[in-house]
């Protein structure tokens, strides 16, 4: 999972060894947390807790932050990282601090989504930074972390399961595209339904982008369509099967979405703790994807996670993006710096992600660009 956030010059307060001392003392600190981070995964079983440590890397970047950020290329963006993402292997997780010609930074995290979601990934990028805040290296009222998820859910057999399903080789072509508050409320006006509560703005997005997507058909032309929404603090996916051969403006999908989110229920979570039914619902989903026997769309969203709280003592960042993925066919959604709009990730391949730009009345719902 790869955030990247950028900051402001801090007015020349702090030289770049100074920023990078105080980044690395209060990480050594948050790790001491947050242990299994600074640990290696062994075997994709388990993670051994052998305190290694986090890599960290410096870089200087010959540009200014708002070359950056002002219209901001994903691929660009993998720059700022400290590994290719297909390269991070058993690290837990690592580091790059950048430091542009003006004075700004950026802190470039990937932590494995093998062993941490992406709420764990909030919880400890803002504990990382209460700890920088507080010169004594305390975390102020930031939680501590429980290591309980194997109580709760008991580990597994997985052999047969495929979670990199998605993850091709092919080029792939990332890009952002803005949706501002008004248009998203225009879109949820559109799906909504008298008797029904009114789509949220994932819902309504997701829909919407779903309608607008590239279609490649499935081997078999009577074959579905699959739409796959992961949301959650322990992360699950919620699957919503739609007839890939229907096209009624996205209003099956927003109901199949909702209702498959709505099936993440407690009797659902008490099955997860009993047997391997889902485990072998996942199997065989992906075994199909895998066939060409459905056509995914993959959707997540960061939307109101507190993806701008990591204060450093530099103040808040000013931006936080992402990174161009490996993933096709995936969606990851991002709220906006002031909170209003929603930021769209888009992985396609290039000659869809070329259809896609060109549609027209996409383009009618997008911020204009600056």
């Amino acid at each position: 999972m790869p955030l990247v956030y950028f900051y402001q010059t801090d007015g020349g307060l702090n030289s770049n060894s100074e920023k990078s001392n105080h980044l690395k003392k209060s990480l050594s600190q948050a790790l001491s947390r947050f242990y299994p981070l600074a640990g290696r995964l062994a075997d994709d079983l388990h993670v051994d807790c052998s305190d290694q440590g986090a890599p960290f890397f410096e870089a200087e970047a010959n540009c200014n932050l708002s070359e950056i950020i002002t219209n901001p290329v994903p691929k660009n963006m993998n720059k700022l990282l400290p590994f290719h993402l297909e390269d991070v292997q058993s690290l837990g997780m690592a580091v790059q601090l950048t430091y542009f010609r003006c004075g700004g930074t950026a802190v470039g995290l990937v932590v494995s989504h093998k062993i941490a979601d992406a709420l764990s990934l909030f919880l400890f990028a803002n504990t990382w930074a209460a700890v920088a805040r507080n010169e004594d290296g305390g975390g102020g009222d930031v939680p501590q972390p429980k290591f309980e998820a194997a109580a709760i859910f008991p580990p597994r057999d997985v052999a047969g399961f495929k979670p990199n399903t998605g993850i091709v080789k092919e080029e792939l072509v990332t890009k952002i595209f803005t949706f501002p508050a008004s248009k998203i409320s225009d879109l949820r006006e559109t799906y909504s339904t008298a008797g029904e509560r009114r789509p949220t703005r994932v819902e309504a997005l997701s829909a919407f982008l779903w309608t607008r997507a590239p279609r490649r058909k499935p081997k078999d032309p009577a074959r579905a369509a699959i739409v796959r929404i992961s949301f959650g603090n322990i992360s699950r996916l919620a699957i919503a099967v739609v007839d890939g051969g229907v096209m009624d403006g996205g209003f099956e999908l927003l109901q199949k979405v909702r209702e498959a989110i709505q099936a993440v229920n407690g009797e659902y979570l008490a099955g997860l703790k009993e047997g391997n039914k889902h485990l072998n619902f996942m199997k065989e989903r992906m075994a199909r994807a895998t066939k060409g026997e459905l056509v995914t769309f993959n959707v997540t969203s960061l939307c109101r996670f507190p993806l701008y709280e990591a204060d450093f003592g530099w103040g808040k960042p000013v931006w936080v993006g992402s990174a161009g993925l490996t993933y096709k066919n995936l969606v990851t959604f991002m709220d906006t710096a002031n909170g209003d709009g929603i930021e769209a990730w888009i992985n396609l391949k290039k000659e869809d992600m070329e259809k896609f730009e060109a549609d027209l009345e996409l383009q009618q719902f997008l911020s204009k660009k600056k």
